[in-house]
């Protein structure tokens, strides 16, 4: 399974690279919402995981809704530090997940993710 993170922080970038691919994954990583949506045209990946809040405020929330349009099958996993869950819902993502150096319950989702998926 190829998950695409993207994510302004690069510390983030590789903390999740490493402990997705350590959990078996394969992981492409992007700083940017360009990069990340070159990437995500380009890779095809099986799963996203999109900080939130990145460079601009509603840069997250338009990254989400162009993937959605070209490809509405892909889930996408939002991840902040803010608990608002109830507001993000509507923005048409498959997760919403608190930041944590703890890559627990990411792990945890994404699991599931794929088994629903597979079922």
């Amino acid at each position: 399974m190829k998950i695409l993170v993207i994510d302004d922080e690069d510390s983030k970038c590789r903390l999740y690279k490493e402990e997705l691919e350590e959990a078996g994954y394969d992981v492409i990583t992007a700083t940017t919402g360009a990069k990340g949506m070159d990437l995500f045209r380009a890779e095809s990946p099986d799963l996203v995981t999109l900080d939130i809040n990145m460079s601009s405020n509603d840069e997250g929330i338009l990254l989400l809704r162009q993937m959605k349009q070209i490809n509405p099958k892909v889930p996408i996993f939002l991840l902040t530090a803010y608990d608002f869950r109830d507001s993000f819902e509507v923005w048409c993502a498959d997760e919403y997940i608190v930041k944590s150096s703890d890559l627990s319950e990411l792990k945890s989702k994404i699991k599931a993710t794929i088994s629903s998926a597979g079922a």
